[in-house]
């Protein structure tokens, strides 16, 4: 399942929950792992966060409810999504 929608949005709201700068201290192997262990914690989360259609304020208060852990996972998992984005848009 992948973040729809307006991904800038999404980053802007977990750097507004201080999710950001913690993350990129992480060993993202680890984190990655475990969002894996725990698949559906993410995809609730994921569900969640889409359905906020891109609107800062819900992402900020959906985020804010979320365990830290998941916040970590979506945190990645937007960091990875933008990475794939990015290499698609150089390719063409």
């Amino acid at each position: 399942m992948f973040i729809q929608g307006d991904l800038q949005a999404v980053f802007d709201a977990l750097y507004s929950v201080g999710a950001i700068d913690p993350v990129l201290k992480m060993d993202w192997g680890k984190i990655t792992n475990e969002a894996a262990k725990n698949q559906g914690l993410m995809n609730e989360a994921i569900v969640a966060l889409n359905s906020c259609a891109g609107d800062r304020k819900s992402l900020v208060q959906k985020l804010s409810r979320l365990e830290p852990r998941v916040v970590n996972f979506i945190a990645v998992e937007v960091a990875r999504e933008f990475a794939e984005f990015t290499s698609r848009s150089e390719l063409h």
